[in-house]
């Protein structure tokens, strides 16, 4: 593997770019291997592959993975060997709270600036989905009307009435 110093971007943005582009390149895939990721982070970088970029989406950058050292969200392990970019309400490590999930748009290359504004649009339309097909979210509300005419406390005072 050659080293090289002339990328200008971090490991961890190269990542979520190569990611990122494969979504938007295979909309209707879930997930992708390892190795196509880091195939496509070779045309990112549009030089040889750094020396961590492969720990950095097997571990550095996965969400639901405990952090070792790198603690970024920017991609969620589907599957052993399988990775998608990280989404907000996504489970993650606690451990990785607070993290980086998608690259500043001055630490990346201008041409890759319109992919943070399609993971916004990406990202939002599969928060909605989840929430729509969501058994247990589908539940939301559900009950209310059991207390509509009187308050929560109200409600459970007047249901042990008469306890012991």
């Amino acid at each position: 593997m050659v080293v090289t110093s002339k990328i200008a971007f971090k490991v961890a943005d190269e990542v979520w770019l190569a990611t990122a582009l494969l979504h938007r390149k295979y909309l209707r895939r879930e997930d992708f291997t390892i190795e196509e990721i880091l195939e496509r982070a070779t045309e990112v970088a549009r030089e040889p592959l750094r020396p961590g970029v492969y720990v950095h989406i097997v571990q550095h950058c996965v969400a639901n993975r405990p952090p070792s050292p790198g603690r970024y969200r920017m991609l969620y392990e589907t599957a052993p060997g399988r990775r998608r970019l990280f989404r907000i309400g996504d489970n993650y490590d606690p451990g990785r709270e607070g993290s980086k999930i998608i690259p500043e748009r001055d630490e990346i290359p201008s041409r890759y600036g319109a992919l943070l504004d399609w993971y916004k649009d990406w990202s939002r339309d599969r928060v909605e989905d989840r929430i729509k097909n969501d058994p247990l979210l589908a539940l939301y509300g559900d009950g209310k009307e059991l207390w509509a005419d009187e308050s929560a406390d109200d409600y459970v005072r007047r249901l042990r009435e008469g306890w012991e």
